[in-house]
């Protein structure tokens, strides 16, 4: 398995285009003849024919974000141009650092539109299990346990998992120090495979990448980006304020210990924790931690919190003290009460623009990037619809 993985990731190549690459055209100041490339004429002018979508952010939900637009409307808006354009992409991101478990927060505390989206995104991934494209994409099964220190309520995902259940006694006894959990399978979906497996796919079908820290949104509707898909994560707040917004840093250390086939998370139940040991294997390596420190822009390794997490760990399954520790690795999640997907005109001098916001996913993003991909797209959809740029697909006969 783990040479086939290697095979999928080292066939992707993907152009990303530097900002020195890029050259800024004024429509305006070309020859007549060639400005039906870069204007868009009134709805009902016979001439339409572009629509520019520009994506900010390369993780798991920009990138996500991009190809249920493509899936959705490029057989109806012709032609469609997607761009992502982001600072860092793939393997530099926080969706390439994550475990890739399959577990949203316990409970959506009345949320159910994000539950919603969680077993959408659960469901669409255990689809592919059934195809070759599964192990090219970094998906596969894998069992584990919820540990809790005191009887809970059953979680949200109950029923979106397979197999839930609650803990026997002796399943309990071999974790000292907790008196109830549950059993579940649950899906893995790493970062690292998927990532470059999604920048493959988009390549393929022209969609371009962008090696650029944007600043303003009015930056890209200035250069003719007709809708903007705002998935920039933690750094939203520097496009638009959200006092919402805020870093949860998260620590982990990964490890070469082959003999762990079960992840372990911990429940606590405490507001103030903001550490608590949990273990989950991947496909080559084991993941341990681990933090979640709001307001906490720090991205450096902290030796103390190192030394936290592997004492705690070491203490839930005491064989990792013969692992070997392969590295340590500090990110950023965006946390949030909520996910902020919705739309927003915005206005540039006299014209205006839309933006579509998609970020807040804190540490679950690659739990619930598919139902929120495509919750943007129908709000693109919305968009199109309202200005009338929607066409019929083409025959194929």
């Amino acid at each position: 398995m783990g040479a086939d993985v290697v095979a999928a990731e080292e066939a992707v190549r993907v152009d990303i285009i530097a900002p020195e690459e890029v050259v800024a055209v004024d429509a305006l100041a070309l020859p007549e003849a060639k400005q039906q490339k870069y204007i868009r004429f009134a709805p009902t002018d016979a001439f339409v024919q572009a629509m520019r979508v520009a994506v900010i952010g390369a993780g798991v939900i920009g990138l996500s974000t991009a190809q249920s637009i493509y899936e959705h409307y490029h057989d109806k808006v012709s032609p469609l141009t997607i761009e992502v354009y982001a600072d860092v992409f793939t393997p530099l991101t926080t969706s390439d650092g994550a475990a890739g478990l399959w577990q949203p927060y316990l409970y959506d505390k009345g949320n159910v539109q994000e539950t919603k989206w969680n077993k959408e995104t659960f469901d669409y991934l255990l689809s592919f299990l059934s195809s070759p494209e599964s192990i090219k994409m970094g998906i596969f099964l894998q069992s584990g346990y919820n540990l809790c220190t005191k009887r809970a309520p059953d979680p949200s995902f109950k029923d979106i998992v397979l197999g839930f259940r609650e803990l026997t006694q002796r399943e309990l006894d071999i974790f000292p120090g907790y008196s109830f959990g549950w059993f579940n399978t649950a899906i893995m979906l790493e970062g690292k495979t998927y990532l470059p497996w999604l920048m493959n796919w988009l390549s393929e079908r022209g969609i371009k990448f962008y090696q650029r820290k944007i600043n303003s949104f009015q930056e890209l509707a200035d250069s003719g980006a007709d809708i903007i898909i705002n998935c920039s994560g933690v750094r939203s707040g520097d496009l638009q304020p959200d006092p919402e917004l805020t870093p949860a840093r998260g620590q982990i250390i990964k490890v070469d210990a082959p003999w762990i086939k079960h992840w372990i998370l911990t429940q606590h139940f405490t507001e103030e924790i903001q550490s608590k040991p949990y273990i989950i294997p991947g496909s080559r390596l084991v993941t341990v931690g681990g933090t979640f420190q709001r307001g906490n822009w720090s991205r450096q390794n902290s030796s103390i919190d190192h030394k936290k997490m592997w004492d705690e760990a070491c203490k839930l399954e005491p064989s990792l003290k013969h692992a070997r520790i392969v590295e340590v690795w500090t990110g950023l999640r965006p946390a949030r009460n909520k996910v902020r997907l919705e739309r927003e005109t915005m206005r540039s001098g006299l014209n205006t623009f839309e933006v579509i916001h998609n970020y807040g996913h804190g540490g679950y993003g690659l739990t619930i990037h598919r139902g929120c991909a495509e919750e943007a797209a129908r709000l693109v959809g919305e968009f199109l619809q309202q200005k009338g740029w929607l066409t019929k697909p083409k025959s194929r006969l």
